[in-house]
């Protein structure tokens, strides 16, 4: 397969480039015109996108497909109207987004569901503690690490993406009043990369990085079951925590009920492998999370905003939502 046809597949070529742009159309219109004129403009370009982006429906098709399947549970079968409610979900998500960025998101408004006692390790990596590392998914809202972060009280958050747009991002998150987030691009873990990690480690910051999205010109890829089909997922988070042998938390915002719960999980204590044996443990950790994540589905199950072609060798299972 070469090169034109992965990029034309890959999710960094379309959705977050197409993405990129839509957030600052409606970070502009937001602060023009405010988010109750402007929602229902931005329905209408979901709409436009929802007719218009067929590949895109019939990922979703698939994806709603295989969770009725591996949940058993008929109520989750696809529909013309599912399909296109997940897009609605998507409008409603980058509308929050923007709140989020522009402090309009108040503790009363997010719910932190946190039986592990993750928070208090927060704020104690601001006493001369290590910080730790959250992996956080496309499912729900990620943005909401911004509120992860005011919880801590300000705890350094680092977010580490596969962007070519994150100087372009930082620019915006600062534009709308927020310096508690910072992302940062990771091609590849070289050693400059793991010697500037390692240090705001150690310096009680904490590292956030997405476990759902394997990067494009990046090898580090294990296969996994998700939801009843195999699917590519990131080496990164988890060879990240070998490297750093730090705590690995798992991070999720879903919004149920016109509120959102931050769901906190201890995922690993000290990750560490045996030597000889690297693979096999990034193998196991990277389908535990797989299993957590699936589970995670069934909370939220319309806030699923991978729109691209997730199971490459199911493609041609997937039925279109015409």
């Amino acid at each position: 397969m070469n090169e034109q046809v992965v990029q034309e597949r890959h999710w960094s070529t379309h959705k977050e480039r197409g993405s990129f742009f839509l957030m600052r159309l409606t970070a502009f219109g937001v602060r023009v015109f405010g988010r109750r004129l402007l929602a229902p403009l931005l329905y209408l370009i979901v709409l436009y996108f929802f007719a218009s982006a067929r590949g895109a429906r019939r990922n979703i098709w698939q994806y709603q497909s295989y969770l009725a399947d591996w949940s058993g549970r008929e109520s989750l079968r696809p529909t013309f109207g599912s399909v296109f409610g997940q897009f609605i979900a998507f409008a409603d998500n980058l509308l929050d987004r923007l709140d989020v960025w522009r402090g309009r998101l108040g503790f009363e408004q997010v719910q932190l569901v946190d039986p592990s006692g993750i928070r208090p390790r927060l704020l104690r990596s601001q006493q001369g503690g290590r910080g730790e590392i959250l992996v956080v998914t496309h499912l729900g809202n990620p943005d909401v690490c911004r509120a992860m972060a005011e919880l801590g009280e300000q705890v350094p958050l680092n977010v580490l993406v596969h962007n070519r747009h994150v100087a372009q991002f930082n620019r915006l998150l600062g534009e709308a009043g927020d310096r508690s987030m910072r992302l940062i691009q990771v091609t590849e873990l070289d050693t400059a990369m793991m010697l500037d990690l390692s240090q705001r480690v150690e310096r009680g910051e904490w590292l956030a990085i997405a476990g759902d999205r394997v990067p494009l010109h990046d090898g580090r890829r294990v296969a996994v079951n998700f939801l009843g089909h195999a699917a590519a997922f990131p080496q990164g988070p988890w060879l990240l925590a070998g490297l750093l042998r730090c705590p690995v938390n798992l991070l999720c915002c879903l919004k149920v009920d016109g509120r959102y719960r931050i769901h906190l999980d201890p995922f690993l204590d000290n990750a560490h492998w045996e030597r000889g044996r690297r693979d096999d443990a990034i193998q196991n950790w990277a389908q535990r999370y797989a299993d957590h994540l699936a589970q995670q589905c069934l909370m939220a199950p319309q806030q699923w905003f991978n729109f691209y072609a997730y199971w490459q060798s199911g493609k041609s299972e997937a039925r279109d939502a015409n």
